[in-house]
């Protein structure tokens, strides 16, 4: 049974009511706690070198603990999150998207991973470039879920807009991590 306060909630959060012939319909808002979760995370990646600096600064091992850390602030983000909560979704992606890194990593033999004292390889900068663009995906989702802005230093890694500067789909395939 609902509570008052749960009613009250619920008020606070229909935007309105449709009743067409057919059936009927309600508009939403998103719970204000999901609305500061994807404000604190997005402010958080803002801070994340490794989702913006050019590739020829990276130090490997760097990146990694920033993308564990990166991981390690998304699971307590979920674990704050109210079940069905919007931006869930998108920060579970996200995750997915560190895991797949590390993962990629990982892989990269000790004798492959640079081809100098500290110059990332090819290899790396494949999987760091793969790691970005799936990022700023669900960055760009994330935002638009909230109507948020971007923060300056993530734009650099959102999906590119067609030439006639409409937004390339949003469920285009490169999204599964």
């Amino acid at each position: 049974m609902a509570t008052s306060k749960d009613l009250s909630e619920l008020r606070s959060r229909l935007t309105g009511f449709s009743l067409p012939v057919v059936g009927g319909g309600a508009s939403w808002r998103p719970k204000e706690a999901d609305v500061t979760a994807a404000r604190r995370v997005l402010a958080y990646l803002a801070d994340r070198r490794v989702l913006f600096d050019p590739y020829d600064v990276e130090i490997i091992d760097h990146c990694v603990q920033s993308v564990l850390d990166i991981r390690r602030m998304l699971t307590s983000t979920l674990a704050e999150e109210q079940r069905g909560a919007e931006s869930a979704g998108y920060v579970d992606a996200m995750r997915a998207a560190c895991r797949a890194f590390l993962t990629d990593v990982q892989a990269i033999t000790p004798r492959e991973r640079t081809i100098g004292v500290g110059t990332p390889s090819w290899l790396f900068n494949q999987a760091l470039g793969i790691f970005r663009g799936r990022m700023g995906a669900y960055v760009g989702l994330l935002a638009a879920a909230h109507e948020l802005d971007v923060p300056e230093t993530l734009k650099s890694i959102l999906p590119p807009t067609r030439d006639d500067g409409s937004e390339i789909d949003r469920w285009w395939p490169f999204l599964d991590p």
